[in-house]
């Protein structure tokens, strides 16, 4: 029997994957103490110390030789277990194939120290890593407890260090930044951590960021310790300074405090209905069982079913969301669910990125903290479901390439991956299980119609039901539309159904030529038949549609025709069962539906039809699109779309919270419209989309999807001849690029915005260039150089009367100078500003400078005026539903209250401000809730969150 202990978390046993029922907390004490100096005996006054401590019950010795012997009843089915007596003392002796997960971590991180390779060591103090669940022994308190507890909180430490120099080395250092820079906020006095967290940032690109850490640990120590930085934390610096991207990883620094634990993780449920009438595949479904943890033999690593596969229609999906509702309370999780598209007749493939950027947001990661590249992002999404059980379902793959990414690294997880390809190199080198779901047997699609048609209408008809069976090849999907076909009318008798499709089979070819499936177009083609002809029409240009799905008033701009209408064809649509209505108001098909679909479209539609439904679609998202952008604050670029086409429906958006829940809701879809746009050649539509989408791109830290929508609309730019459209594509460029630290980049863009604006004579563009330009030198410590660059921005804007700019250049001005110390100035700026911005709808740029007075009020010793301004900026930021920024500003007026020498208000400021990072599960809330608990008296080591200097 295998028999496996924990104590990194929870006290736990289990015998061949079922767990031990160990009785209450201090029987489990006893088990811990024992497994703490397991094959070692402990004596019986050394079990009852730590055990009880110093509340010592009167009969502590009975108490104790109880609770052995019902441990003993509790793994009396194994010998591989066993609770020792001696003389005097207790030993708990476990046999080799037996695991302790202490002992396990701490034999992995001995091997890790003694290996040469160093991809072998990082895999091994990852795989002792993933062993902790939780904090060690949770819930005993003991000071025997405590004291281990702290031993091996600094043991764990240490072998994250180590691994983070490995990591460095290995080159991983844009995967390591989330999780070095919730280490640096956890422990901001760690010159190791420091170090690593520098080298991670300059290897990313970040050196101004790398910089600039080094300087506030650098201000930290000096402030708190009286000391400079080390000799190996100066090295980095020097190193970093001579632009030398192989300065190695800073010495070993003693470990002072535990490490940081992320915070409470979003729980997803994102999986699918399940269709209501599953019948059959129940070899199929027991052998998923057995995947399921405790199930069989222990296994390490996640566990993938690589090949639920098999052809098209055959029902992997249905099976695959069957099963995963069914087992969905083994993954206390969490439940993540994406739809791949790998074989969509669009080409609309979900990147990993977008998958996996979607898994994150499931996750409640807030934007902010999303990193870019998919490398960061995939190490990201691996460590939050480390020590977590959630099921992941990665349906209709196209190839092992596309699914990788996406895998959880955890053992506790597991990855159910649905394809038309087997993914043979998932299972060679992941360790995949496969499964290969084949057409139904006879018997069971006759289950099939009988669940769907009634019993005993397939029985009076046995031959016709025989020949439906046949000509359906066994096709779940075709069966299923057979069905659909029959139920619709109950009076028509099943030998007709038969016969409709036996004149079908002459003439029908295969839907897709890699499918066995010869009678799937005559089936579809049942369906199609029976439906209105506004219902046939939408049908057909729903397969020109990117998707993954579509909305009542896109569909309605598709077809040119009035919501009502569109809403009544959608409906027909559903219930022939050529459409699903996934949730209230989205519909979406089966990618062979979707073939189907653009098949009939070629057939029955004219290519200038087509191109006008296309052109159609992409006016609907368009213009709604740019009204969108318009609520979400004033734009840095003011265009006009040309009038849509006649029948296009715009969603009429109100307000802010409109506008950012459609932009959510849409993204997807906008993602493959715009390929659908650069594919067509629909240059215009393709600038103006990119530009729309800007701002919702810059907010939600969509750093790809901004870099590439602008991309190509710069080519769109160059082919259109139009100075303005390349000089904003280059501006955009620029401001991702520093967003993503690549500031070498970002000024190259943004020089040549400034020479096509010039050249175009385009005055407000230049100007939003050179604010674009100040931002990018003020973060690479430049303030004399931001100065000038805002200060032409403001000439420009005041040339052009454009009052909200000039206010927001203002205060760029007065940040400026507050960064070089002249708090006076600022203010005089930031007070201009806002009498420029106040009333022109340009929110953002108002809270922004209301900050701005707040910053440099509070460096005045001016704390009323201070906290009236944030107040004021935390007010409007909760109104834009800016909840980092309103949490931001909350945090320092916290500050301002604790410099006023007002504790009570400086408390409860901190907490709101602590809730809400903590929702947003932001790194800030590490320090800021050390600081909170430091100033109530909680906790004198706690972190505090730095005031801006």
């Amino acid at each position: 029997m295998a028999v496996e202990f924990k104590v990194l978390g929870s006290i736990e046993a289990s015998v061949d994957g079922r767990p031990v029922a160990l009785g209450h907390a201090r029987q489990r004490g006893v088990l811990a103490v024992l497994l703490a100096d397991v094959d070692r005996p402990v004596t019986t006054d050394q079990l009852v110390d730590r055990v009880w401590g110093e509340r010592q019950p009167r009969q502590a010795r009975s108490a104790l030789h109880s609770y052995l012997s019902r441990l003993r009843q509790a793994l009396a089915p194994t010998d591989e277990a066993r609770i020792v007596r001696h003389p005097g003392s207790y030993s708990l002796t476990v046999a080799d194939t037996a695991t302790v997960d202490l002992r396990t971590f701490r034999r992995l991180v001995v091997q890790a120290r003694a290996t040469r390779d160093e991809a072998e060591a990082a895999a091994l103090f990852e795989q002792a890593l993933r062993l902790w669940r939780a904090e060690a022994f949770a819930t005993m308190d003991t000071p025997w407890i405590n004291a281990l507890r702290g031993t091996l909180d600094r043991e764990r430490f240490a072998a994250q260090l180590d691994l983070g120099d490995l990591q460095l080395r290995l080159g991983h250092h844009a995967a390591l930044l989330p999780e070095l820079s919730a280490r640096a906020e956890a422990h901001p006095l760690d010159e190791r951590v420091a170090g690593q967290l520098m080298l991670a940032l300059h290897r990313s690109g970040r050196t101004a960021d790398a910089l600039d850490h080094y300087q506030r640990v650098r201000r930290r120590l000096s402030r708190e310790l009286g000391l400079d930085p080390g000799a190996a934390l100066r090295d980095i610096e020097a190193g970093i300074l001579r632009q030398d991207t192989g300065s190695g990883p800073a010495e070993p620094v003693p470990a002072t405090r535990p490490v940081h634990r992320p915070g409470p993780m979003t729980v997803p449920a994102q999986l699918p209905l399940a269709v209501a009438a599953f019948t059959g595949r129940e070899s199929e479904l027991a052998r998923l069982d057995a995947l399921l943890p405790g199930a069989g033999p222990p296994r390490t690593g996640a566990v993938v079913i690589s090949a639920v596969s098999g052809t098209a229609g055959v029902g992997k999906t249905t099976l695959a969301v069957h099963w995963a509702r069914r087992v969905r309370d083994a993954f206390p999780d969490g439940q993540l669910y994406a739809n791949l598209r790998g074989f969509d007749p669009s080409g609309s493939l979900v990147t990993p990125m977008e998958a996996v950027r979607g898994f994150l947001d499931a996750l409640g990661v807030p934007p902010a903290r999303i990193p870019a590249g998919l490398e960061a992002q995939a190490g990201l999404y691996r460590s939050i479901l480390a020590d977590r059980r959630v099921l992941v379902v990665l349906d209709n793959a196209r190839d092992a390439e596309q699914v990788r990414p996406l895998l959880p690294g955890a053992s506790g997880c597991l990855a159910l991956v649905t394809s038309r390809n087997r993914l043979t190199g998932l299972a060679a080198t992941e360790g995949a299980q496969l499964l290969t779901v084949d057409l139904l047997a006879p018997g069971q699609a006759r289950e099939l119609l009988a669940g769907r048609l009634g019993a005993r209408r397939v029985a009076e008809e046995p031959a016709a039901v025989e020949e439906i069976v046949a000509r359906c090849a066994g096709l779940p999907l075709a069966l299923a539309i057979a069905a659909a076909h029959g139920a619709a009318q109950p009076g028509f008798p099943l030998a007709a159904l038969a016969g409709e499709l036996r004149e079908a089979g002459s003439r029908l070819d295969v839907l897709d030529g890699g499918d066995p499936v010869t009678q799937v177009r005559a089936v579809f083609s049942w369906s199609y038949a029976t439906l209105s002809p506004d219902a046939a029409r939408l049908f057909r240009l729903l397969g020109v549609h990117p998707g993954p799905d579509i909305s009542v008033p896109a569909a309605a701009g598709l077809a040119g025709v009035p919501p009502a209408a569109a809403r009544a064809a959608l409906a027909e649509l559903t219930r022939a069962h050529l459409l699903t209505e996934q949730a209230t108001g989205r519909f979406a098909f089966h990618d062979l539906l979707r073939a189907y679909a653009a098949e009939l479209a070629g057939a029955v539609d004219t290519d200038t039809g087509r191109r006008a439904a296309v052109h159609r679609m992409l006016d609907h998202y368009l213009h709604t699109a740019h009204l969108a952008d318009r609520l979400l604050g004033p734009p840095r670029d003011r265009i006009t779309p040309a009038p849509a086409r006649p029948g296009v429906v715009r969603e009429e958006l109100t307000d802010h919270g409109q506008a950012l829940a459609w932009l959510s809701a849409e993204h997807p879809v906008l993602t493959a419209v715009f390929r659908q746009a650069v594919q067509a050649g629909f240059d215009t539509h393709i600038w103006q989309l990119a530009t729309v989408l800007a701002t919702f791109h810059q907010r939600r830290a969509l750093w790809s999807d901004w870099t590439a929508t602008h991309t190509a609309a710069l080519a769109a730019g160059h082919r259109l001849d139009d100075r303005r459209v390349q000089a904003g594509a280059h501006r955009n460029l620029g401001s991702a690029c520093s967003a993503q630290g690549r500031h070498g980049d970002a000024l190259t863009h943004l020089q040549q915005a400034l020479a096509l604006y010039r050249e175009a004579g385009d005055r407000p563009g230049e100007a939003q260039a050179h604010l674009v330009l100040g931002g990018i030198w003020s973060r690479q410590n430049h303030p004399e150089d931001a100065l000038v660059a805002a200060q032409r921005a403001l000439e420009l804007f005041r040339e052009e009367g454009d009052r909200a700019w000039q206010g927001q250049a203002l205060n760029n001005l007065g940040w400026y100078q507050s960064q070089r110390g002249d708090h006076h100035q600022a203010l005089e700026l930031c007070q201009q500003a806002l009498a420029l911005v106040r009333g022109t709808g340009h929110v953002t740029s108002e809270a922004h400078t209301w900050d701005s007075l707040g910053y440099a009020h509070h460096h005045l010793g001016q704390y009323d005026r201070a906290v009236d301004c944030y107040q004021h900026a935390a007010e409007l930021f909760s109104r834009l539903g800016d909840r980092y920024h309103e949490a931001d500003i909350l945090a320092h007026l916290g500050d301002t209250h604790h410099a006023a020498r007002n504790p009570a208000a400086a408390q409860d400021t901190w907490a709101r401000s602590l809730a809400i990072f903590e929702d947003l599960d932001h790194p800030d809330a590490a320090a800021l809730r050390g600081r909170l608990l430091h100033h109530l008296g909680r906790d004198p080591d706690g972190a505090s969150l730095p005031v801006r200097e």
